[in-house]
């Protein structure tokens, strides 16, 4: 960017991380009808590891030192997702019962964390990933939110490592490109520019 435009590359940086910050301000509404909740782990790759890192035994999935990150996918619609301190029940269930409304159908695995999502007023579904089920006859699975954390890796991946400190705003950039994918290139500058301006707009009043 700083090759085509001219401008100094710290000066293009700054601009970058200000509009990573407004995404991150930018928070769907409360999600309703059939969501997909689940929990994923961001890190680099082993070989990129710091010596320090790598005397700890490498693990996948929970209990792993990577960075734990939670989602909710609305089925046809938007998805959120934070980077979160752990993905225990005292953790996730005050960040389901913010983002999905009452009476919806929730969709998960069987990790414990979630036992207990009937008794706050949801219908639950699951699906038991131990058993090689991922989906049922009555349309029961988390593929849908599955499938933004592959393009989520992927899309981090190719930036070359990211530091955990910054991962919160690349999060929240790859969770509006996701949400904002069907709008076309001019849609979504424009989109851009008006959270810029509101932000700005906010800072003086």
């Amino acid at each position: 960017m700083a090759q085509e435009t001219g401008l100094n590359r710290h000066r293009i940086l700054r601009a970058l991380l200000q509009v990573r910050t407004v995404m991150l301000q930018e928070v769907p509404e409360g999600f309703s009808g059939t969501v997909e909740i689940d929990e994923t782990y961001l890190g680099g790759q082993w070989k990129n590891k710091r010596a320090k890192q790598k005397q700890t035994p490498a693990k996948r999935g929970r209990g792993t030192l990577k960075t734990p990150v939670f989602g909710i996918l609305c089925r046809g619609g938007k998805v959120w997702a934070e980077v979160v301190p752990d993905v225990e029940a005292k953790t996730l269930m005050p960040l389901i019962s913010r983002q999905v409304k009452p009476g919806s159908t929730i969709c998960s695995d069987t990790w414990k964390s979630y036992t207990g999502i009937a008794a706050k007023g949801y219908v639950h579904r699951l699906v038991d990933h131990g058993k090689k089920e991922y989906a049922d006859r009555q349309g029961n699975h988390i593929n849908g939110l599955e499938g933004f954390w592959g393009y989520l890796k992927r899309r981090l991946a190719a930036k070359g490592g990211i530091r955990r400190e910054k991962l919160p705003l690349y999060l929240a950039e790859y969770v509006w490109r996701y949400n904002h994918r069907k709008q076309k290139i001019p849609q979504q500058i424009n989109e851009i520019v008006h959270l810029l301006l509101k932000n700005k707009y906010a800072k003086f009043n």
